[in-house]
């Protein structure tokens, strides 16, 4: 037995599934039921995932399943399929595949690899769920050494780099130091320098004068490979 809130989630999820093949946002749910916060929604998900009506499709952004509706609603779409309206058969709807929202990014190599970055370009990508990255362009780098440890970036992750010339102090950024290496590091403008910060106090910050460092992206997201 659902509640009525259940009920009325189930049933806005089945429907923008059927008209559009995509969940609806954790926001557009709370709109939609009218609740004050989006942790609501997350404890009504979990009861319906509880008692078998939906389920969370694994490795897809933002995807649900309805695996079952209410009686009462079930009943009503399991009517004949040639329902009449207006005088005329109505042909049976199609239901759209849930989407994959998953987006296939180019991995450039592994990041402080002592070459630019162009140097690392390669036909190889990685796909990277959708809500991991925002508007813009992205790629993929393989980090390599444990100067970022302290902000929870480790050997062998992935960085999801945004392409962009330019950020704000205290943005992880990737760096093209003197047009060789690149590095993974805090970004610090200091007394007309470039102070790159790395997170280990094992290793010191890194100075340069502002032409031998351009910023080629900042950190959007980690993937991380459990092995």
């Amino acid at each position: 037995m659902l509640t009525a809130k259940q009920r009325e989630l189930l049933v806005f999820i089945d429907r923008r599934l059927e008209e559009s093949g995509i969940s609806p946002s954790f926001e557009e749910m709370k709109d939609a039921l009218d609740l004050k916060s989006k942790s609501g929604v997350h404890r009504l998900i979990s009861a319906l995932e509880e008692r078998g009506f939906i389920r969370r499709l694994a490795n897809r952004a933002r995807a649900l399943e309805v695996l079952k509706q209410p009686d009462d609603v079930q009943a009503a779409r399991s009517a004949p399929a040639n329902d009449v309206i207006g005088g005329r058969v109505a042909p049976p709807r199609a239901i759209p595949e849930p989407a994959n929202d998953v987006i296939n990014v180019p991995l450039h190599g592994r990041i402080a690899a002592g070459a630019p970055i162009e140097a690392l370009e390669s036909h190889q990508s990685l796909p990277v769920p959708a809500a991991l990255l925002g508007p813009g362009e992205h790629y993929a780098l393989e980090v390599s050494g444990d100067s970022m440890i302290e902000a929870g970036i480790f050997d062998g992750d992935y960085a999801l780099v945004k392409k962009v010339s330019t950020a704000r102090d205290g943005e992880i950024v990737v760096a093209l130091i003197r047009n060789e290496e690149a590095t993974l590091k805090y970004l610090q403008h200091e007394g007309g320098r470039i102070r790159l910060d790395p997170a280990n106090g094992a290793y010191d910050p890194q100075f340069y004068d502002d032409h031998e460092v351009q910023v080629q992206g900042k950190l959007a997201g980690l993937l991380r490979r459990y092995h």
